[in-house]
């Protein structure tokens, strides 16, 4: 590497400069100070673990993501995380062992071997809640809520929350008698909403055309509240979990419309974002004009059950660092006072004074500090120092 390029950092590598840092911690305390008055408390748990208690039970997706490095103490192979989630299960699980509801919030970097979504990032500042010990509704409504009014708090008025639910997919392909492999090829079609390839595929299998009915028709429940509408018509007859989960999903809808009256509705029935990892209902945050989810979320029963504690849970996620980038984040600067190198003690005493007032106090340590820069300035007084405004 030349002298030239050891400044640079690696593809979906950033740092932040004071100015935008100073935004990014502000939210940060804003946002956790917001999930504490909601009941979460705050967990902070190790950047890195061994690999096989960071992944279990997670999916392969998380796997892939996960930067892996050996133990040099032990000779085991360790994982930077790249999601909270199996973390906090942990946490619950093992640590806690709170017998009844628990809600947890955090907040930190995560790193990735991968680029997420098109801002091709790969060190987000992720944020989140996680709801354990309750599998009803009211939990998904919680969790639902408290998302949408963080991404409010951090300054995002124009919303859209796309709404789902795994087993309105899962539903369909159980009942069209599909073997794995199919599964796995009209998952990969769904998530492409490859519509033509779609029926070319379903022309070549031996199912019932009910079947390719109700599998042809999900890519295409996409849209507004109407798309309900139609989709328990055309999923009617397929079983109870598929109808129990699209009425799940207008109780919601009617819910979040009372609550954010601001905030658009979206549904995708085929949505595969989340297929493998959750079991119930999935959300998104969109703003307008940005391509990737600002927020995702949704239920993951079970994720417990590696750690020896199987706990229904809930919970969403976000990344700092977007919001930051997406939202007018205003930080409010302290009053600025220039003041000599603190040679003796009265001056020593009068800047240690003002900084516990909430003044910003800086030593002028040489002869380039700009005095416009500053709103004060202390200038001797006798014996005193005096607070001066910069004119």
């Amino acid at each position: 590497m030349t002298l030239a390029d050891r400044w640079l950092l690696p593809d979906g590598v950033d740092e932040a400069l004071p100015k935008q840092a100073a935004k990014i911690e502000h939210l940060r305390r804003t946002l956790l100070n917001l999930h504490e008055s909601w009941g979460y408390q705050l967990v902070i748990p190790p950047l890195i673990e061994y690999l096989d208690s960071l992944l279990i039970g997670a999916g392969s997706d998380l796997e892939i993501e996960t930067f892996k490095v050996i133990d040099q103490l032990t000779g085991r192979l360790m994982g930077i995380r790249a999601d909270f989630t199996s973390q906090v299960a942990r946490i619950d699980a093992h640590c806690l062992k709170n017998d009844g509801v628990q809600r947890l919030s955090y907040c930190g970097s995560v790193l990735r071997t991968t680029p997420a979504g098109l801002d091709g990032t790969r060190s987000p500042i992720q944020l989140g809640a996680e709801l354990y010990g309750h599998s009803g509704i009211e939990s998904d409504l919680e969790i639902l809520s408290l998302m949408l009014d963080t991404l409010t708090q951090a300054g995002l008025n124009k919303l859209v929350l796309d709404v789902g639910h795994i087993d309105v997919v899962r539903g369909v392909m159980a009942a069209s008698g599909l073997s794995s492999e199919q599964e796995a090829k009209l998952a990969d079609l769904y998530r492409a909403k490859g519509l033509p390839e779609l029926e070319a595929f379903l022309a070549t299998t031996d199912l019932d055309e009910t079947a390719k009915q109700w599998l042809s028709a999900l890519p295409r429940l996409c849209g507004g509240v109407e798309v309900l509408e139609r989709a328990e018509a055309a999923l009617s007859g397929v079983s109870d979990s598929v109808s129990a989960a699209l009425a799940q999903i207008r109780a919601v809808a009617e819910v979040v419309s009372t609550r954010f009256t601001s905030v658009g509705l979206h549904f995708d029935l085929s949505d595969m974002e989340s297929y493998s990892y959750h079991t119930g209902l999935v959300f998104a945050a969109y703003v307008p004009g940005h391509g990737n989810a600002v927020a995702r979320g949704g239920r993951y029963n079970f994720i417990g059950e590696v750690f020896g504690r199987s706990r229904p849970a809930t919970g969403f996620s976000t990344d700092v660092k977007t919001l930051v980038s997406l939202a007018d984040v205003t930080v409010t600067e302290r009053s600025s006072v220039l003041a000599p190198a603190a040679h003796n003690d009265a001056l020593w005493q009068k800047i240690s004074s003002l900084r516990q007032e909430g003044y910003r106090v800086i030593q002028q340590l040489d002869e380039h500090a700009n005095e416009s820069d500053f709103d004060f300035q202390l200038v001797a007084e006798g014996d005193d120092w005096k607070l001066v405004t910069v004119k």
